[in-house]
């Protein structure tokens, strides 16, 4: 289990050293994709302490995970499309005050 958080974690350091260049900043998100992906998958198998996999959790757990993704997804997507490029700045830093 400890070893999949640390595959993920080097994925996430890569992901970062990818985005120091613009050349390689497509391979860098990808990278930082496929981190966060096993990250998210490895924790909604892991629950409770209980050895891996483990899905013990009411359904109803993993349907608000999801509808909250869903929902933020659509959101962050939206707000995206309609903001120009000269506001990008902005819209980061919008984005970080949320975290």
């Amino acid at each position: 289990m400890t070893l999949i958080y640390v595959v993920a974690a080097i994925c996430f350091i890569l992901a970062l050293k990818g985005l120091s260049s613009p050349t390689t900043a497509r391979r860098g998100n990808i990278i930082g994709i496929v981190g966060m992906v096993v990250a998210i998958v490895t924790t909604s198998f892991y629950v409770g302490g209980a050895s891996f996999p483990s899905i013990n959790p009411d359904a109803i757990t993993y349907v608000l995970i999801l509808v909250g993704m869903l929902l933020g997804g659509a959101i962050g997507t939206v707000i995206a499309i309609r903001i120009e490029m000269k506001s990008m700045p902005q819209l980061v830093a919008a984005f970080h005050s949320l975290v």
